[in-house]
């Protein structure tokens, strides 16, 4: 039989790994006796941990949540998953940089020599990819709000702020996004339509909040807007939500069956069908490995060792010719004929910006 320390460790592994144990269970896993299982329960209690028993058949313990934080028992696999997201936390974009580097010192102090040593050697430095602004931090109390209205599925009142001061409060939502870096500003501007005189009161969004996502360093709520009768993507950096919160709802049926499709869908400007709402397919004349690290989604089918066939899309048809651009390659258009449109589009402006004589 393993010694106490040990064995209490292995129960309390045990424990946190599902939610309830069958006694005996607990018993066979260990090999011990039921006897000494009961014993090193109330020894456990005793360090803090609210074991609670339940009755039946297959009566046994649960781990319940307690009113203070005791001990926790990490395996080196979990303690170094821990280590590592709590080291990209500052790239979240939800406020608790600070609060992530105090607790990844807290876990290290306590970790065993052996752990700590490959912890220390795990440094990770989380890069945001350069904007021209750095995406807005979220207060993390706004954040547990949103996320406890979710869970809840109870309706969220909340003040949606413009998004900058000369942005107009009555922005219609059903406006499309004219390039990808705007299509968040977009989706998450569908929110700030009011009507009336800007000056005049805007009334709080009343709406049946579903999901809290995050996307390119953002965190948006994705909800049912009860005023508007349709789905809204609001972006959390402008949420002062109002409480108490409001009744409870039966949630719906996202668009597209998933938040992650109906999400990437709403920042492409597609029709909720997930692709984007352009696509073409066009060949190059450039090798199919030199194309596909920089094609993203899209699809290359290799037709010999200097030519390729790529299939791309993009939120508008000028949009997608110009990416097809950028491979620098001679380019033969497949389809559609909207595409060939915008190539020839492209070549007058392009004609056009080159001074005379040049």
């Amino acid at each position: 039989m393993p010694k106490t320390s040990a064995r209490l460790l292995s129960l309390l592994s045990l424990l946190q790994a599902r939610r309830d144990w069958p006694g005996a269970l607990l018993a066979e896993r260990l090999d011990i006796s039921p006897r000494t299982v009961r014993r090193d329960v109330d020894r456990l209690r005793e360090l803090g941990y609210p074991i609670v028993a339940f009755k039946g058949p297959d009566g046994g313990y649960r781990l319940d949540a307690g009113t203070e934080l005791p001990p926790l028992l990490f395996d080196d696999e979990q303690a170094v998953a821990l280590a590592v997201a709590l080291q990209i936390a500052t790239a979240s974009g939800a406020g608790i940089g600070e609060a992530a580097v105090r607790a990844l010192a807290t876990v290290r102090q306590v970790m065993p020599a052996r752990l700590r040593h490959r912890i220390d050697t795990l440094q990770v430095t989380a890069v945001e990819r350069p904007t021209s602004r750095q995406a807005p931090q979220v207060d993390s109390g706004v954040l547990l709000t949103l996320g406890a209205a979710v869970h809840a599925c109870e309706v969220l009142r909340f003040d949606y702020a413009p998004a900058s001061p000369a942005a107009s409060a009555d922005a219609a939502a059903s406006t499309p996004a004219p390039t990808p870096a705007s299509a968040s500003s977009s989706s998450s501007s569908s929110s700030s339509e009011g009507g009336g005189d800007r000056l005049s009161p805007v009334p709080p969004r009343r709406v049946e909040p579903h999901h809290l996502v995050t996307w390119g360093g953002r965190w948006y709520l994705v909800a049912w807007d009860l005023d508007r009768e349709d789905w809204r993507t609001f972006r959390a950096d402008r949420i002062t939500p109002r409480i108490p919160t409001g009744p409870r709802f039966v949630p719906r049926e996202l668009p597209g069956g998933d938040v992650a499709t109906f999400v990437a869908a709403k920042f492409r400007g597609a029709d909720g069908s997930g692709d984007w709402p352009c696509r073409g397919e066009v060949i190059l004349a450039k090798p199919a490995s030199g194309v596909a690290q920089y094609a993203h989604d899209g699809v290359v089918e290799a037709l010999g060792p200097e030519r390729c066939r790529l299939t791309l899309g993009s939120w508008s048809w000028v949009g997608l010719a110009a990416s097809i651009g950028r491979f620098d390659a001679d380019i033969e258009v497949v389809g559609p004929a909207e595409l060939k449109d915008a190539f020839a589009q492209l070549a007058r402006r392009y004609t056009d910006a080159t001074p005379d004589g040049a």
